[in-house]
Formats: C-alpha cells, sequence, structure tokens
C-alpha cells in the first residue's frame, strides 16, 4: 500500500499516555486537564437537550454562538467580525487547521512552520500536497529561548510561499509573542500575499500581568488570517472537541467549502451550552490567575530538583533542561522517567521533523494540586 503519510506513526503523545497508564505514572505528558470543567457548563449543554436541540445546526455553527465570539473578539481585541460570514464553529483546533490549510494550499506551494511545533501542522501540510518549510525558533542573540527570528523567517520565503503557520502561547516551549514580535511579523508579510494560520488556542493562558497579542489586534495581519481558538483548552473541556476559526469573508467562504465535506458541523447541544456560558466572561477573563497559580506550585517544586527550568510565560506547559540529571536522550529519558521514576513528560525532539535532540523535556501542568504534588515527590527523588 502506498502510504499517504510513510513517514507518520502513531503520535507521541498517544504512545507516552499508554505507557504511562502501564506503569501507572502520573501523567504529565499529553496536554488535558485531570479535572472537572464547571458544572453550570455541563447544567448548559443539559438544558440544551430537553429544549430540543439535538439535530443538525447550520453548518458554520448555530448563530447565537458565532455572535458570542464575535463579542469576545470585539470586547478582548477591538477587532469587529461578522457572525454571518467571518465565524465559522469546528470539531476542535485540530481540524481547524487542517481545514484551513486544504482551503489554500495547492499542490507545490511551501508553507513555513516554525519549529518545535505542534504535530499536526506538517503532515496537514503533506496532505494538501504543500512543502512544509520548517524553521528553527531561536535567536543567535538570546540562545536557549523559541522566540521567532525574523531574519530566518524572511529568508524562508520564496515565491512558492503559501502561508505560514504561528503559534501563540506557544505549544511546547510556553513562550508568547509580543506586540514587537507581531509589528515584525506584519511588516515583513505586508509586500507580500502569503497567508496566516494562527493558533491562537492557549489565548487565555498568559501570564506575569502579560496580554495575549492576537492576530486580531493587528489589521493589517487579520486580513489575512485564520485565527484559529479552542473551547476546550479554555474551559476545561477538550474531549468535547469544539473550536472556532476567525478569518475575513473570503478565506471563510473557502474554509467553508473544505468543512462542510469532512466535518459538515458541529454537536449541537455543545453549541449551545457555549453561547450560554459566554455570556459571563469571567471564566476566561479569570484562567491566566487559575494556571499561573499551577505554574508557580509546580515550578516551586521542580526548583527543588536537579532539572533546570526554562520560562512559561503561557500555556499550560513547563520545559526543563535534562542535561544536569541524565545522560540520555530525551526520548529515552521520558521513557525511563515513566518506567522507572513514575512520571510522564514528553520530549521536545517529537515537536522537531529531524527529532533534534537538546536535552529538554516538557511537562503539562493543567492538573489537580494533588496530581502535581504526587508528581514533584517522585521527581523529588531524581
Amino acid at each position: 500500500m502506498h502510504s499517504r503519510l510513510p513517514e507518520v506513526g502513531t503520535t507521541i503523545f498517544t504512545v507516552m499516555s499508554a505507557l504511562a497508564a502501564q506503569h501507572k505514572a502520573v501523567n504529565l505528558g499529553q496536554g488535558f486537564p485531570d479535572f472537572a470543567c464547571d458544572p453550570v457548563l455541563v447544567n448548559h449543554v443539559t438544558q440544551a437537550m430537553l429544549a430540543g436541540h439535538n439535530q443538525y445546526p447550520p453548518m458554520p455553527g448555530v448563530p447565537v454562538l458565532r455572535e458570542a465570539v464575535v463579542a469576545k473578539i470585539v470586547a478582548l481585541h477591538g477587532r469587529k467580525y461578522s457572525a454571518a460570514d467571518e465565524i465559522t464553529i469546528t470539531a476542535g483546533a485540530t481540524q481547524a487547521i487542517i481545514t484551513a490549510i486544504l482551503a489554500v494550499v495547492h499542490p507545490g506551494d511551501e508553507v513555513i512552520v516554525l519549529e518545535p511545533c505542534y504535530d499536526s501542522y506538517v503532515p496537514n501540510i503533506v496532505l494538501a500536497g504543500g512543502i512544509p518549510v520548517r524553521v528553527p525558533l531561536g535567536q543567535s542573540s538570546a540562545p536557549g529561548t523559541f522566540r521567532p527570528d525574523f531574519g530566518k523567517i524572511a529568508a524562508a520565503i520564496t515565491p512558492k510561499t503559501r502561508a505560514i503557520v504561528i503559534n501563540s502561547p506557544h505549544n511546547p516551549s510556553g513562550t508568547v509573542w509580543s506586540a514587537l514580535d507581531m509589528l515584525a511579523l506584519q511588516e515583513l508579510l505586508e509586500p507580500t500575499n502569503i497567508l496566516l494560520i494562527s493558533d491562537e488556542v492557549y489565548e487565555h493562558m498568559v501570564f506575569d500581568g502579560e496580554q495575549h497579542e492576537s492576530v486580531a489586534r493587528y489589521p493589517a495581519l487579520a486580513e489575512r488570517a485564520f485565527i484559529v481558538s479552542s473551547f476546550g483548552k479554555t474551559y476545561h473541556v477538550t474531549g468535547w472537541k469544539v473550536g472556532t476559526v476567525a478569518a475575513p469573508a473570503p478565506l471563510s467562504a473557502e474554509f467553508r467549502k473544505v468543512h462542510q465535506f469532512n466535518v459538515f458541523t458541529v454537536n449541537t447541544p455543545m453549541q449551545y451550552a457555549l453561547a450560554a456560558y459566554m455570556a459571563d466572561p469571567a471564566p476566561y477573563l479569570d484562567l491566566p490567575a487559575f494556571y499561573q497559580r499551577k505554574r508557580d506550585l509546580f515550578r516551586a517544586g521542580l526548583a527543588q530538583t536537579r532539572f533546570k527550568l526554562l520560562p512559561s510565560q503561557g500555556t499550560y506547559f513547563q520545559c526543563v533542561d535534562i542535561s544536569a540529571v541524565s545522560d540520555l536522550g530525551e526520548a529515552d529519558f521520558c521513557q525511563w522517567l515513566t518506567r522507572e521514576i513514575g512520571v510522564a513528560a514528553i520530549p521536545l525532539s517529537a515537536f522537531y521533523g529531524n527529532g533534534f535532540d537538546q536535552r529538554v523535556v516538557r511537562f503539562c501542568f493543567a492538573k489537580n494540586d494533588e496530581t502535581l504534588k504526587a508528581a514533584l515527590e517522585r521527581l523529588g527523588k531524581l
């Protein structure tokens, strides 16, 4: 059989979660909470079902939810999208990203991705017949960081460049792009027709008083961009697989052409529940403080180990340098850590096409305090 994705196997997240279950390890690998969502949100689902919202909704999503998304973007970022023509509800952010890529990338088009990156980007580009162009994050002037280097990005642009995929707050590093970064990207793309896919699923997890610099804040970027968000990440319901894409009407029209054939539409009662829940902005406005407390608890515990802590400006991930702990490479270390210490992590090498090993692994701290303390007790033995 001739595979469409010959170099792709089972994702590292599935592998490590299975290994964690096998060895009864504390799973800080895969990025999902081990705590419940707000019961109020669940009650909204029940009420939506009882109200009869159990059949197909409109293809782009129920109007009341699209209107709620518009209101949130206006309140937070000052850009007014059309609920009718520029907001589409998706089956999670991963579906949103592949749909955007399939909608605009033609065979032979080049798409720039910034590594390390979420593992769906490159297979999505390949499935569209595009050519992934990998540009490493990190600046020679600031070694050990994952900030964008716009000189490297500019050097990667060719007449075949169709799009660039960016992600802030960034998975896996926890780096958050600054206003200066966004302005530099805007200046770089201004003379081009390059499209932008902005993965902003961790938009409400930015710490230390900083703000999320959404592409929606920058008109010259927003007019060429698909902005991807995730209700699952924001409301602790990753299993619901509901996300959203904001894009100008011409891009949304192309997006919906693909969306109607790879998903058609998204879970109806969940959409009504999310719309009702969004009437109160407190749950997402309070999220930075919620996760910063968990980050600080986890970092304080890790500071008592031989791990070297890397910055965590956003997301619910904490990366550490393992050089002082083990001579093993990242992947072998994560396997060993799961089997012998009882804590699962993810190697950063899994987020690079060439498996680049810089002796860094990623933990997820979107867990109950008891889970984090149990993990820290085990890690303290290293």
